[in-house]
Formats: structure tokens, C-alpha cells, sequence
């Protein structure tokens, strides 16, 4: 996510190392290369140069005033600052008062809105302990309901359907009254996607939301349209006055530019970014978050809010008592890679770390490593787990017979292991050690 806009933006901030000061030309070589950068990450030109002009203003400014800082850090400080405020400025929650509250989620066709309405309605289920209902609205396309329900089947929420009616504005209504007689706190209607230029799409949408008066009405959109999209929420924005912009396939090829300049264009905040086909790859769009992110600063406030929610405190306190004794097993890897497993998408979480980002650029990792890893531990005998010391040649031909690794494979990962395991062991006695896997993941990258 934004790799060419991170790097196009390294490039401005280069011109300036060296540089002893900020001055009218150095400044004017570096917001060139931001006004390039942004452009080619499809941001409409007339915004690029709003912001960088607003930059090269506070750059000037400052160049008399803080001479302690370096050049090249003070234009990334004021980059990201003008970035934060492009972006929103700050988060903006999602309105779910009422009884119940009623969330309408409208888009384009094959925006990902049904995906995003599954996601939704985990993310309110676990983080916001609400009892949510999903309602199926898309009357059109075929199987839609079908999709609707296998994803409440999934994170175990009912779906409300009429399979025989036609008429999407009397399913909404009616399903408000189920939520009502039924205890949901929450219903989240999912409707048909359309097109702007669709008459009579455009005002069944309308007609739904009059019918409903929902509490929130979110607009989804694909950002690898870039920045087509923004122009896409604009037109809808006109129609619908709807309250927040959900951005889907943010993981995706995107260069960034919906994500950038929607809530300029608009007027209206991003609320939620969503990666990836997982229902818990949903999360609350912070900017000045984001913002880091593009910045190659990454995210270590979500990453660790993403560790919290996986946190066991036994679990991890039985985990520290055998590191500082080197008795660290296979058993307790396993345990340490499904907390992580359940962070997400491992890649996307190494990113969130500060520097990672260029550390994993060539590097593959992705969900399949946890396969091959699991695939080498469950070839194991319990003895081998609870003690990876017994591990001579013959267990690893037969671990590597099991597992359909090769002998060179099965050596370098118990080697990885053992690394990581002194390496914990040595740091066990450091004070605020707690629940780490220092030293990396053995067996989870490889170079490209």
C-alpha cells in the first residue's frame, strides 16, 4: 500500500540531504518532486499543487526558526502535517445510537459493499459489543443473498432476506421491525450496487434511506479506482448527502490518490479502510496514521492495538516463566504464531512496524509461510516438540518425509528456531521483558 508514493516522496526529501538549511531553492527542488509524487499517485493536479503551495509557505516559514532541525526532517514533519489535515485532520467515529441503529451501505457495483457489511458487523459484534443483523437488500444480482448469508454464517450473524420480494424499501422497513421485536441493537442494510448515471437506481437508493432514516449511511469504494473514485463519491455525495466514505482494496495496486483527496473533494470523512478478504481486515481510517504509513513511518499505534485485542495474559505469562528457563518448544511456537495469525495479514502487520517496510520490500511473507511452519511442527512426535534438543538426523529425514520439506529446509528452520530461542533466553532477564518473539519468525520469509 502506497510503496511508489513512499518512495516517489523519499526522493523530494532527498534533495535536501546535505543541505544545511532550508532555502528558497533548495525548498522549491523538494516540493517539485512532492508535486510529481503526488500526481502520479493520481492525485488531481489542482490538489497537488494547493498542497504542496501550502507546504513550500510553512517550509519558508520555518527556515529561520528551527535551525536545530535538519532539512530533510523538518519538510517530512511539515509533509505529514499538511497530509494529516488533507486526510480529515482526525478520526470520525461511526454514529450507532438508537434502538436500533440503522447503518445503510450503498456503492458502486463490485465496490466490495456486501464484503464490507460482513465486516462491519464483526468489527461492531467484537470491538463494540453490539448484536448486529445484516440485512439483503441487492435484489438484482444473482446470489447476492447467498453471499450476504455465508458471510453471517461466518462470524455467526444472522441475515434477513425475502428471496420473493422485489422490493428493496420494503425489505429495509421490515427488517427494522425484526431487529425491533428481536434484540438487535444494530441493523446494516446491504443494497444493490449501482451507477450514478442509473435513474432509477439512484432513486430506489434515496427512496431506501427516506424510508429508514438511517442513523449512518456510508458509501464503499474500490480506491484502486483512484481517482475515479473520488469523482464517483462526489456525484453520489450530491444525490444521497451521505455521512462517510468506507475505502475497500486498499491492499490492492492503489497509488493512494481516493485515500488522499475524497474527504477534500467531498467534504465528507473516510471512516473505514478495509484490506483483503478476511472479515477482520477492517479498521477505523485515522489520518495522521495513514499518514505515517505514506511517510514509510508506519503504525505501531495500530499495531499495537491490533497485539492488545489478541492478548492472553496467562498465556503470556507461562510463555516469559519458560523463556528465562531456555525451555521455549515447538508447542509454545505454535501458541505465539495463532495470537499472530489472528493479528491479520503478516506482511500488512510488519509494515505498521517503523522501518519494516523497507526491511520486507523484496521479501515474500504471507499466510502460506504459517503453512509450511505448522506442516514442519505437526510432523513432529509430542517428545520432539516438548524438546527440540532430541532432533537428530534420522527425526529430520523422517520430519522432512512427513512434512514433504527438504532436509535443507527442515535444518533451516530448527536453526532459525534455535537462534530466536537463545536470543529470547539472553533478553528474558532485560527489564520490561514480556510477551515478545524477538529475533524474527523462523521459516516465514523468503527473498524474491
Amino acid at each position: 500500500m502506497f510503496d511508489s508514493l513512499n518512495e516517489k516522496l523519499e526522493g523530494a526529501f532527498k534533495t535536501l540531504k546535505g543541505e544545511g538549511q532550508l532555502t528558497e531553492i533548495n525548498v522549491a527542488q523538494s516540493i517539485k518532486e512532492i508535486r510529481r509524487a503526488l500526481v502520479a499517485a493520481d492525485v488531481n493536479y489542482k490538489i497537488a499543487k494547493e498542497f504542496t503551495d501550502k507546504v513550500k509557505e510553512q517550509a519558508l516559514g520555518a527556515q529561520n526558526v528551527l535551525n536545530a532541525v535538519k532539512p530533510g526532517e523538518l519538510m517530512v514533519k511539515i509533509v505529514m502535517d499538511e497530509l494529516v489535515e488533507l486526510m480529515g485532520g482526525a478520526a470520525v467515529g461511526i454514529n450507532i445510537k438508537g434502538s436500533p441503529a440503522v447503518i445503510l451501505v450503498a456503492g458502486l457495483q463490485g465496490s466490495g459493499k456486501t464484503t464490507f457489511s460482513g465486516k462491519l458487523a464483526y468489527h461492531l459484534k467484537g470491538k463494540r459489543n453490539k448484536k448486529p443483523l445484516l440485512v439483503a437488500c441487492d435484489v438484482y444480482r444473482p446470489a447476492a443473498i447467498d453471499q450476504l448469508t455465508v458471510l453471517g454464517s461466518q462470524i455467526n450473524v444472522p441475515v434477513y432476506s425475502e428471496p420473493e420480494n422485489k422490493n428493496p424499501v420494503d425489505i429495509a422497513a421490515n427488517a427494522i421491525l425484526h431487529a425491533k421485536t428481536n434484540g438487535f441493537d444494530v441493523v446494516i442494510v446491504d443494497t444493490a450496487g449501482r451507477l450514478s448515471i442509473d435513474e432509477a437506481m439512484m432513486k430506489e437508493i434515496s427512496d431506501i434511506k427516506e424510508a429508514i432514516t438511517p442513523n449512518e449511511t456510508l458509501f464503499v469504494v474500490d480506491s484502486m479506482t483512484g481517482q475515479d473514485a473520488v469523482h464517483t463519491a462526489a456525484n453520489f455525495n450530491e444525490r444521497l448527502d451521505y455521512d462517510g466514505v468506507v475505502l475497500t482494496k486498499l491492499d490492492g495496486d492503489t497509488r493512494g490518490g481516493a485515500a488522499l483527496t475524497v474527504k477534500y473533494t467531498v467534504g465528507k470523512p473516510i471512516k473505514f479502510v478495509s484490506m483483503g478478504e478476511k472479515m477482520d481486515t477492517l479498521d477505523v481510517f485515522h489520518p495522521d496514521r495513514m499518514a505515517q504509513r505514506i511517510l514509510g513511518m508506519g503504525d505501531i499505534v495500530s499495531f499495537v492495538e491490533k497485539a492488545q485485542e489478541q492478548f492472553d495474559e496467562k498465556e503470556a505469562k507461562r510463555i516469559e516463566k519458560k523463556i528465562k528457563k531456555n525451555k521455549f518448544d515447538f508447542n509454545d511456537f505454535l501458541s505465539q504464531l495463532n495470537q499472530i495469525r489472528k493479528m491479520g495479514d503478516i506482511k500488512s502487520l510488519m509494515n505498521m512496524i517503523p522501518g519494516m517496510s523497507k526491511m520486507t520490500k523484496n521479501i515474500d511473507i504471507d499466510d502460506s509461510a504459517f503453512a509450511k511452519v505448522e506442516s514442519i511442527i505437526f510432523s513432529m512426535t509430542f517428545e520432539e516438540r516438548d524438546n527440540p534438543e532430541v532432533l537428530n538426523m534420522s527425526r529430520k529425514r523422517r520430519i522432512a518425509a512427513g512434512s514433504g520439506k527438504s532436509i535443507h529446509e527442515i535444518n533451516q528452520f530448527i536453526k532459525q528456531f534455535d537462534q530466536m530461542r537463545k536470543m529470547m533466553h539472553k533478553l528474558s532477564n532485560n527489564k520490561g521483558f514480556g510477551n515478545m518473539m524477538g529475533g524474527g519468525m523462523p521459516g516465514m520469509g523468503k527473498k524474491r
